[in-house]
């Protein structure tokens, strides 16, 4: 397990769902290769839809830029290993007839 290794970059979270978001970034690259970054993301969003409901998103990447809007509290921007993980929940917005 690596999770005492991860670096935080940025989070909205509280701290014991960020220990489950670098628990399970871990676990993550404990069964997939490193370079199988599509693997690692669908395990986390799993991990976090299961735990927390449904709506999380997941980038994992060396490098990357993004963009997006999501829900107060739900936001962690980590590094681990050589790569850099993003896991939040998206905004709900209403809609727009």
């Amino acid at each position: 397990m690596l999770e005492g290794k991860a670096l935080i970059e940025d989070t909205d979270m509280p701290a014991k769902m960020q220990i489950q978001a670098m628990a399970s970034a871990s676990e993550a690259l404990d069964l997939y290769d490193v370079v199988d970054c599509k693997s690692v993301a669908a395990h986390i969003k799993k991990d976090f839809d299961s735990r927390y409901g449904g709506g999380w998103q997941c980038v994992v990447g060396s490098s990357f830029g993004c963009f997006f809007t999501h829900s107060k509290g739900t936001f962690i921007y980590f590094t681990l290993e050589t790569l850099n993980f993003l896991i939040f929940k998206g905004a709900s917005s209403p809609l727009i007839l």
